[in-house]
């Protein structure tokens, strides 16, 4: 096998895909930081006590683990940051108000999360801590809609959910762990017959509630079908009312779905994924997680959302790069004052390296610093 072959779905980002890459991290990092969201930087490894606490088997399952040298205790490699930035806010920070964090950085999966994905997604996002409010849901999302319009992906659609309808119904119903874990599977799978089979053995009313949600998809006027048909339980009345402020006072386009319990282990309350027009998959993911922070000591309610910076860029329009000027080595401290000039301006300027001959060609520059009249001017390179 050849040395210079890397793993299965993990590939390097070459220059043009790396510098649109990280002008959309910086557009979000900015966007963020003016919202008032500080920036973390977890560390790529932990212990996994750590990593996975409060988290769910699905998160475990996508981790690489590995033993600590020093400690002899079990170390993993990220495969989220959320459950860091939790820690961080519980454990560091220590604060008692409304904590607004923000973070990016490399995760690595055991596999990729889907066909054609990478095993090493660029992760950014952002974390509000310390409010239980519908409010902070309603900011997190807007963020995230403020977000994707300004790296050039305008009217994204929200798919809404609420995990308080499912549980709900299992807790009413009297439905132990492993049945309720088996409906789950059933229901994120869209599986009618097996669910259909799956629920005979439960009450008429709670068998009911189960074979609806499925059904319970549409715009924001599937509410009112769902207030119609789904059990007239309070965590159910409280959530479609969460449902309806997001729907009303959200500037984004929206659709919600009962059955979409993506996260369910995780997530305590609403949950969302935002699509790019005509993009089959989700370009990003968020939700309710109180449950986190009460898991790491210290109960914090909170909500957030990430996504991957590769997605997005595959998703953002194309902008024309802006090319650089091909500037030649000299000891002249007019044509190193004009290069500083030129740089200061926002301009790529390449200075030519003695010895280059027929290699000179710079790539990406379609302009050269030639001297005229005394003067060092900015002229268009003709190319042969």
């Amino acid at each position: 096998m050849s040395n210079w072959l890397l793993p299965e779905s993990i590939e390097d980002i070459l220059p043009p895909e790396a510098r649109r890459i990280e002008r959309l991290r910086a557009t979000l990092l900015e966007l963020f930081r003016v919202h008032g969201y500080e920036l973390v930087i977890p560390p790529m490894l932990e212990y996994v006590e750590s990593l996975l606490t409060g988290t769910g088997h699905d998160l475990d399952l996508r981790t690489f683990k590995l033993v600590d040298q020093i400690s002899g205790r079990m170390m993993g490699l990220r495969a989220d940051i959320t459950p860091q930035v939790a820690r961080i806010d519980a454990h560091l920070l220590n604060r008692k108000g409304v904590t607004r964090l923000c973070y990016a950085g490399s995760v690595l999966h055991t596999r990729p999360r889907e066909l054609n994905a990478t095993r090493e997604p660029l992760q950014i996002g952002a974390e509000i801590y310390g409010h239980a409010g519908i409010e902070s849901d309603l900011e997190i999302q807007q963020l995230l809609a403020r977000g994707l319009a300004a790296c050039g992906v305008g009217n994204a659609r929200f798919d809404l959910g609420h995990v308080a309808v499912f549980r709900a119904i299992c807790r009413h119903g009297g439905i132990g762990a492993g049945a309720e874990s088996e409906l789950y599977e059933v229901l994120a799978a869209k599986d009618l017959p097996t669910l259909r089979a799956v629920t005979k053995r439960f009450s008429k009313a709670t068998r009911g509630a189960l074979l609806a949600l499925p059904d319970l998809y549409g715009d924001g006027k599937v509410l009112d079908r769902a207030e119609h048909v789904l059990p007239k339980y309070a965590e159910i009345a409280a959530a479609l009312r969460d449902l309806r402020t997001i729907v009303r006072a959200g500037d984004f386009p929206v659709s919600v779905d009962f059955a979409d319990l993506r996260g369910y282990h995780y997530h305590s309350g609403i949950v969302f994924a935002a699509y790019a027009p005509g993009a089959a998959s989700a370009l990003a993911l968020g939700g309710r997680y109180d449950e986190v922070g009460k898991a790491f000591g210290r109960a914090r309610p909170a909500t957030g959302f990430s996504l991957d910076l590769r997605d997005l860029a595959r998703a953002a329009p194309r902008k024309a790069e802006t090319r650089g000027i091909r500037a030649p080595w000299s000891g002249d401290a007019k044509l190193a004052a004009a290069v500083s000039r030129l740089r200061a301006a926002g301009e790529v300027v390449v200075v030519d390296l003695p010895g280059q001959g027929a290699a000179r060609e710079e790539p990406g520059c379609d302009r050269e610093l030639a001297r005229r009249g005394g003067k060092w001017v900015v002229r268009k390179l003709n190319r042969r």
